[in-house]
C-alpha cells in the first residue's frame, strides 16, 4: 500500500506473497522460514528495493517510492485490512499499521 498524503514523499507498506517467497527460497538452496523472520532479511530487502526502483522508473520523481517497510504479514479479510471483494480498506490499515508509516519519515 503507497502512502504519502500530506508528506514529504511517497512510500510503501509491502507484504509478502508467503507461496511465492517460499518458493523461491526453495529454488535458491534454502528452507522456507515464516514470514516474521523474513521482514528484516537483507537479501529479500534489496531484491525488493530492485523492483520498487524498476517500478520507480515508470513514474515521474514526486511519484517515486522513496521507502518502504516489509509487513511480517498480508492485508487479510479476517483482520478487516481487505473488504469481502477483496479491495483495500485504507483506514483501517493506515490505523493498525500507524507506526511502521510514522518510522517510514523518520529521519
Amino acid at each position: 500500500m503507497v502512502v504519502g498524503d500530506r508528506r514529504p514523499y511517497v512510500a510503501a507498506l509491502i507484504t509478502l506473497d508467503m507461496d511465492g517467497i517460499n518458493h523461491w527460497r526453495q529454488m535458491n538452496g534454502k528452507h522456507p522460514v515464516p514470514a516474521e523472520l523474513l521482514a528484516g532479511d537483507a537479501e529479500l530487502q534489496a531484491i525488493i528495493q530492485r523492483a520498487v526502483d524498476e517500478a520507480n522508473k515508470l513514474v515521474s520523481r514526486p511519484e517515486s517510492i522513496r521507502r518502504f517497510e516489509v509487513l511480517p504479514r498480508d492485508f487479510t479479510e479476517a483482520d478487516g485490512h481487505l473488504t469481502p471483494s477483496m479491495k483495500l480498506r485504507r483506514e483501517t490499515v493506515m490505523q493498525e499499521f500507524a507506526r511502521e508509516i510514522e518510522a517510514l519519515y523518520e529521519r
